[in-house]
């Protein structure tokens, strides 16, 4: 048997959600992101990323949209709280998240 995470292709539609939420959230504690940000860095489709966003309470990470100018859109997300979530997890294991999820990390990439 192997101890490394299984390939994309045997993770469910449920543990892939869960682990987008995760790699969202660390995106947001990392950086100042909004919707168009995200999607530029991750290539997820804006409804995907409202509804992870939406969805954060679920897993108790609380999560804020701060404010920047008149427009609605123009600002933020900042996480308050991670909850029962080790940030420190997410971060060391980033790179299998985004395998999982199908999502290139931006520091990979040439620019």
């Amino acid at each position: 048997m192997s101890s490394s995470m299984p390939v994309s292709q045997q993770v469910s539609k449920q543990h892939k959600a869960f682990l987008r939420k995760l790699y969202l959230a660390h995106l947001m504690d990392d950086d100042r992101h909004n919707l168009l940000s995200l999607n530029k860095l991750t290539g997820m489709p804006r409804r995907t990323l409202q509804d992870a966003i939406a969805a954060f309470e679920d897993i108790g990470i609380r999560v804020e949209f701060v404010q920047e100018g008149s427009r609605n859109n123009a600002g933020y997300y900042r996480i308050v709280t991670w909850g029962p979530i080790s940030s420190a997890w997410v971060d060391t294991h980033l790179t299998e998240i985004a395998d999982l999820i199908g999502v290139v990390e931006s520091g990979e990439t040439a620019a």
